[in-house]
């Protein structure tokens, strides 16, 4: 667009000191919104509440978990089984040697302490040996084919658990982002004048693939280890309930541990996804006017600001990685106090005949998996903490202010094009008015100059019959319609507009002028070029209508790009038309060529031409001169020009050489 007073930026981010050009409409090199400390539990809870359209999927993951849990949480008591049968045949053998076969238990256990030999003897009473019995092996092959059984069905259930809880992760992903791209069509353009593309991009598209990442890597083993926990605790009081108090006793140690160090990585995480935001804000913006950089020599601030940006993130990203990656080894640490107390206290169980060897042999593997579910859910702490500090960034563009609701009225067809300006006032900031009182008709097939110095409100006024913004008071009457109660899209669908940024999308050219029609035929799309005179340089590139364009246009012309926005605004066939200076970005000749393609375009329709070359608004029927959101004059160009009032000075100025100063007119 020509230059304006544009909304003013963000008041919730700090400004900081920029260095390197800020490029119009591509996002201040500033911070994003200012950090906030994370509330997790509401974001973490609403994060959670995405996920309720797939209640069957999640039951049956939880089914399917549940399963797997009890079969691996059996697993150990079986394997304590197969040692207790290994031992007991061992045992067996061996007090069996020398005493007549068919020895009761109990008259061996009083010969060891006869001899003195109570801990032996208390042991093979805990055992329940059979004197001269071996080892069964048949049992301990069922006990063992038993437990592979179990591990192979746990494995395969897991699997397929993991697999749907993926599934349901990538589905509710995928209707977050839909959510977001709604939303930004529902947004209003203050909202994007405000905020610094590349931070805003950064929230649809990093924070939601750090959302993503974070569901699919925790859900699965915080659920699975979550249900482990409870099936060991029943196990182990099951097997032994004074070691089972014993290895309880991690758990407060590890819960106030995880707490303490959960705390002071929250903070850490919010901030290294903001600062990952500003970053990517500093990049976009001087990738994208890498040019302007290089013509004033500003590479080395906008290296310094880079580097700045840069040593933020990493500052940010170490103390985030570094306080939640401690998680793991205080929690090892935790973890193998309670194994060793376990083992000790175990040990003398069954030294004193209180516990079998396959019991306390199964306690051990209880132990370690008791305490490995604390583990990984306490180093899933940071992927949590990451995850949710991205949800609320996502979140906060979720819940901004949408544009007022579309209305349900309708445009007369076919249209006029009577455009009526009735004591409109419009302010980008309540506290700064810019139009007040703005009251002017245009009438059907008329062309209207609008003409001003930088900042008078004059393509304010444009944006305003497109309702890019709404009105504070007042009304825009389009055919005796007020716009506001007329649906944006059937309004927009009636007017062209051509701005001076001019904007081309990669693709071909042929599909660039097609934009707005897609419909159009090849005859139409070339007749429409040739009125704009495209078709007289698209025959020197190498496809012609075919050449692809990339997205920043840098294979044609700044006034090649020009002519063939004008080519999409005549195809489109609008009823009304705004030329936002148009034609600022070709040369003299062309700009005659246009001036003539333009008339005709203009001819039947009601055309607004906002110029800054006052030669190429000399036919137009009114021209208003505006100056601080007023129209100071209004009439045609010898009218004005009679009137020796603001626009003779504009003219003089620009054809008379006059120098005047500024603060004298």
């Amino acid at each position: 667009m020509s230059e304006e007073k544009t909304p003013p930026k963000v008041t919730d981010a700090p400004e900081r000191p920029k260095h390197g050009p800020q490029v119009r409409g591509h996002g201040p090199m500033g911070s994003g919104p200012q950090e906030k400390a994370i509330n997790f539990g509401p974001s973490l809870r609403r994060l959670l509440a995405t996920l309720r359209p797939e209640r069957p999927l999640i039951l049956t993951v939880i089914a399917l978990t549940s399963t797997a849990v009890v079969a691996n949480v059996v697993q150990p008591k079986i394997l304590g089984q197969m040692t207790d049968l290994l031992f007991r045949g061992l045992l067996g053998t061996i007090v069996g040697r020398g005493v007549p076969a068919g020895t009761p238990l109990e008259t061996v256990v009083a010969g060891l302490r006869a001899r003195g030999e109570d801990t032996f003897a208390d042991m093979l009473t805990g055992m329940a040996v059979v004197p001269g019995v071996g080892v069964d092996w048949d049992a301990v092959g069922r006990v063992g084919l038993l437990a592979l059984g179990l591990a192979v069905a746990g494995g395969l259930l897991m699997w397929a658990s993991g697999w749907l809880l993926n599934d349901v992760v990538n589905r509710s992903v995928y209707r977050m982002r839909e959510q977001v791209q709604a939303k930004l069509d529902r947004l209003p353009l203050s909202y994007f004048d405000r905020q610094p593309r590349g931070e805003l991009l950064s929230r649809v598209t990093n924070d939601i693939d750090n959302i993503a990442q974070s569901l699919q890597q925790t859900l699965s083993q915080l659920l699975s280890n979550l249900l482990t926990l409870i099936g060991v605790l029943v196990m182990m009081f099951w097997v032994s309930p004074v070691l089972a108090l014993i290895a309880i006793i991690a758990v407060p140690l590890s819960m106030a541990a995880a707490v303490a160090i959960g705390k002071r990585a929250q903070g850490r995480f919010a901030a290294m996804w903001k600062s990952t935001g500003d970053l990517n804000g500093q990049i976009e913006e001087a990738y994208t006017g890498h040019a302007l950089v290089k013509v004033f020599n500003r590479s080395k601030e906008v290296e310094a600001s880079f580097a700045r940006d840069n040593d933020k993130l990493y500052e940010a990203a170490f103390g985030a990685q570094f306080i939640s990656g401690l998680m793991m080894p205080v929690m090892f640490f935790i973890g193998n106090l309670s194994y060793v107390a376990v083992a000790v206290v175990g040990g003398l169980r069954v030294a004193t005949g209180q516990m079998s060897l396959g019991d306390v042999q199964a306690f051990i593997q209880y132990s370690r998996m008791f305490t490995q579910p604390i583990t990984q859910v306490a180093s899933m702490a940071n992927l949590l903490q990451s995850g949710v500090a991205s949800a609320e960034r996502v979140f906060q563009v979720l819940d901004a202010d949408e544009q007022s609701p579309e209305a349900s009225g309708a445009l007369p067809v076919p249209l006029e094009g009577r455009v009526h300006f009735e004591d409109v006032a419009f302010s980008y900031s309540p506290d700064t008015p810019l139009i007040e009182g703005l009251t002017f008709e245009a009438y059907p097939g008329s062309t209207v100059a609008i003409v001003g110095p930088t900042g008078a409100g004059k393509t304010t006024l444009v944006n305003l019959v497109m309702r890019f913004y709404e009105l504070d008071a007042g009304r825009i009457t389009l055919d005796g319609v007020d716009i506001a109660s007329v649906p944006r899209a059937d309004l927009r669908s009636r007017i062209g507009m051509v701005l001076q940024d001019t904007w081309l999308f990669g693709g071909t050219i042929r599909e660039n002028i097609a934009y707005g029609r897609p419909d159009a035929t090849e005859d139409e799309i070339i007749a429409a070029a040739t009125a704009t005179y495209v078709d007289r340089f698209v025959h020197t590139l190498p496809d012609g209508y075919d050449t692809v364009i990339d997205e920043e246009g840098s294979n044609v012309s700044a006034g090649e790009k020009q002519l063939i926005t004008i080519a999409r605004a005549f195809l489109a066939d609008p009823a009304l038309l705004i030329l936002d200076e148009a034609t600022s970005s070709v040369d003299t000749r062309t700009e005659l060529l246009l001036q003539r393609a333009m008339a005709a375009l203009r001819s039947d329709r009601t055309s607004f031409v906002i110029a800054h070359r006052l030669s190429t608004i000399r036919d137009a029927n009114v021209i208003l001169v505006m100056e601080d959101g007023r129209i100071v004059e209004q009439g045609n160009h010898a009218e004005l020009l009679a009137a020796r009032g603001a626009y003779f000075r504009l003219y003089q100025s620009q054809f008379a050489g006059a120098a005047e100063d500024p603060d004298a007119a």
